[in-house]
């Protein structure tokens, strides 16, 4: 089995959204010890944004890239490459001013590749990644959850989706800008959410 983790918090450390990733991954490690693990963190290594020689080096065929868009592109491979050999993916995901963070943002959009990752058919997108699992932690400051304002759940869930990744189990923690009793309430509610969808 080959785990792929992706920490999406700008913190280095003290990140709510990583420690229940890290806690996700570690039980399903302990169900399969001999799991490989790729752990990717993109504050402390932060994949560029598209903009528009991005854009451009994506759309020329590969044959005719500069050396400078080859390089380019080769970024994204390499993302796309650890998530197509992953089993199971863990994504740490905290709320940024009710969306994703940018973090992550560029993450999806390095993933999403036409006819790699996803492709369009006679009825719309078809997702390439399939046969994968996926736990997505998601920490919150405030309580967003089946509410109008939870904008970031929604994103997530219609992008992995559109790439394919369906069979996927969120983990909430929320509340943790309200108060040590809140925050208390939200870690102990994520910990048996996550005992509950990792038996």
């Amino acid at each position: 089995m080959n785990i792929l983790q992706i920490n999406s918090s700008a913190r280095s450390t003290g990140s709510e959204s990583t420690r229940l990733a890290d806690a996700i991954v570690a039980k399903v490690r302990a169900a399969n010890p001999a799991a490989a693990l790729v752990r990717r963190d993109l504050a402390a290594d932060p994949h560029p944004v598209i903009d528009e020689p991005t854009l451009q080096a994506l759309f020329t065929p590969a044959d005719q890239r500069t050396e400078a868009q080859a390089a380019r592109v080769a970024l994204d491979d390499a993302l796309i490459a650890q998530v197509q050999a992953a089993d199971v993916i863990v994504i740490g995901a905290p709320t940024y001013n009710l969306g994703i963070t940018a973090q992550l943002k560029s993450w999806f959009d390095a993933i999403a590749r036409a006819g790699v990752t996803f492709k369009y058919g006679p009825t719309g997108p078809v997702g390439l990644l399939t046969g994968k699992k996926v736990y997505v932690a998601l920490s919150r400051g405030g309580v967003h959850r089946d509410g109008p304002s939870d904008t970031q759940l929604a994103h997530i869930k219609m992008f992995l989706n559109f790439v394919g990744l369906s069979d996927v189990q969120y983990v909430f923690a929320e509340g943790l800008g309200m108060g040590p009793e809140a925050v208390a309430k939200a870690q102990a509610q994520a910990e048996a959410e996550i005992n509950a969808v990792l038996v």
